[in-house]
């Protein structure tokens, strides 16, 4: 499964903007790797429960994930990225 396309809400440009540096490289290379496979192991992608039901994340690294919902088959929209606060 490959990704063809992936929107951003505003929250997620906001917050993409606050993460330091290094953290925004590392989830570039991330991104890069979900668009070739979004469930390829690095990623950990897991679904989400609670009052986040029908969400979903992966992993960045250990402390920051990016909170996606699959549009379509091939299409996401990201909806946050971050500590595991995003998921309040």
């Amino acid at each position: 499964m490959k990704i063809t396309s992936i929107k951003v809400s505003t929250l997620y440009k906001k917050s993409f903007r606050k993460i330091p540096h290094h953290i925004q490289n590392k989830a570039i290379q991330k991104i890069r790797i979900f668009e070739e496979n979004p469930f390829n192991a690095q990623l950990k992608t897991h679904p989400l429960s609670g009052k986040e039901k029908g969400c979903w994340a992966f992993w960045i690294i250990y402390s920051y994930r990016i909170k996606f919902i699959f549009i379509s088959y091939d299409k996401v929209l990201f909806l946050d990225i971050g500590t595991h606060a995003i998921y309040k």
